[in-house]
């Protein structure tokens, strides 16, 4: 048997590391549950036939599917291979939207709307693991079903807001566009029918620039004229208000068009109300999001210094009118739980008191000290602080260096003397201070540090 090892763009995680993680889980949690947002869960597994056709040409081809077994797989096998279904028919779904979209059509008698939810959990992307790109990662999701109400939009920038602040990201920008703006541009530009792909070549701009943008659109059919009218777009400029008011002019002959713009214009007006740093929200008319679900607002987080978006989303009426269930208007963004705990690793931004996991650790002196110890370790546990006694009397320098693996706050030490004189030595490992103290004394800090 070889060296173990796990696939590519997949990631074990130590404790330090799930402590951050969870740290970053904690927040997003919180915020979405001011916000009134309830929490769902969906398999892991959906039909293949749930996913097709949702993501577009490239995300279909990203989807891991999952080979069938026993006598399907053989049949498919004596049969050439027909059709794909033949060799599988369940898939790793591949972001939790389209199965939500499944959840409210399947569980709509027993869900109220408009329905607010959040949930957490992985998705996977048979993508090409690359720094920030794995193929095995977690999102953080929450939208609102059941409403066309732009208010929805507004909200989720303040979401973004919170989040992003209480997490310390650094200079981070909201993108936002419109996919009716996008749509009215290529029906200016004589190419309305080349729309998917006029939107999945802009979309790679950041990534392989202008110039390989402008030869993807012509690969894909997009006549020379169009991509030159296209150029002033591509290359708008100027204040939010001075790039809406362009876009009025172009897309003048679109009444698609200029409803997005009508919809970016009161989003931002309302924005701007509510106090938001102008500075942190941009409008960006090369913004394209490549999955084919999006109808209207389309959100991307960027940090600076930070390859890729750390989080996405948008409007997508209409979803779940593949599923049987008409005219839901839908909307919801997702944090990249991977990506962010990367920025917060890279710029040290994990307080460290997240990343202590363990509070209390008593030295081991012996079986005399051990069972003097006990009740104090059990008090200390009821009242939710994490403790723990070395379970072995050993070498100090092992005890501590056990101690320091975990990142412990407290190491208190009790021996024979401090059982005599009814006290505990603490030491403090953040400030190198150490006392004695009786047991009372040393349980107020931890009832302080809670007021």
């Amino acid at each position: 048997m070889g060296k173990p090892s796990i696939p590519k763009g997949t990631r074990d995680f130590l404790p330090k590391q799930m402590a951050g993680r969870n740290y970053i889980f904690d927040t997003v949690k919180t915020v979405f549950k001011n916000h009134g947002f309830l929490q769902i869960e969906t398999p892991a597994v959906e039909n293949l036939s749930t996913l097709t056709g949702k993501y577009g040409e490239e995300g279909d081809q990203l989807m891991f599917k999952i080979l069938n077994r026993g006598d399907k797989f053989k049949k498919a096998i004596s049969n050439r291979y027909e059709k794909e279904t033949d060799f599988a028919e369940l898939a790793l779904k591949y972001d939790q939207t389209v199965p939500f979209a499944r959840f409210v059509v399947q569980n709509q008698n027993e869900l109220t709307f408009p329905f607010k939810r959040y949930q957490i959990q992985p998705v996977w992307r048979a993508d090409r693991p690359g720094k920030g790109r794995y193929r095995e990662f977690y999102q953080c999701d929450v939208d609102i079903i059941g409403s066309d109400s732009l208010l929805c939009e507004v909200e989720f920038i303040q979401i973004y807001n919170e989040v992003l602040t209480a997490l310390k990201i650094p200079n981070y920008t909201i993108k936002i566009n419109n996919r009716k703006i996008l749509y009215g541009i290529a029906e200016v530009v004589g190419e309305k029918e080349k729309i998917i792909d006029i939107t999945v070549a802009i979309d790679k701009l950041d990534k392989i620039g202008l110039e390989k943008v402008n030869q993807e659109m012509s690969n894909k059919g997009v006549s020379d004229d169009a991509i030159d009218k296209l150029q002033s777009i591509i290359n708008l400029s100027g204040s939010t208000a001075e790039k809406l008011t362009a876009l009025k002019v172009f897309l003048s002959s679109s009444e698609t068009g200029l409803k997005g713009v009508e919809e970016l214009s009161y989003i931002f007006d309302y924005v701007n109300k509510l106090g938001i740093e102008e500075s942190s929200i941009a409008f960006d008319v090369t913004l394209a999001r490549g999955l084919n679900y999006y109808t209207g607002v389309i959100f991307e987080v960027e940090s600076v210094g930070f390859k890729g978006s750390i989080c996405g989303g948008g409007r997508y009426d209409g979803l779940t009118d593949q599923f049987g269930l008409k005219g839901m208007g839908a909307v919801g963004i997702s944090f990249g739980a991977d990506r962010i705990y990367d920025v917060l690793l890279e710029n040290d931004l994990f307080p460290k008191e997240v990343l202590q996991t363990l509070e209390v650790f008593f030295v081991n002196f012996g079986e005399y000290e051990e069972r003097y110890i006990m009740p104090m370790l059990s008090e200390l546990r009821s009242k939710g602080v994490s403790s723990e006694i070395y379970p072995t009397a050993g070498k100090m320098k092992k005890q501590m260096s056990y101690a320091n693996s975990k990142g412990v706050r407290y190491v208190v030490l009790v021996g024979t003397n401090e059982i005599q004189t009814g006290q505990v030595s603490v030491k403090d490992m953040n400030t190198a201070s150490q006392k004695e103290m009786n047991f009372k004394q040393f349980l107020d800090i931890f009832s302080n540090s809670e007021t």
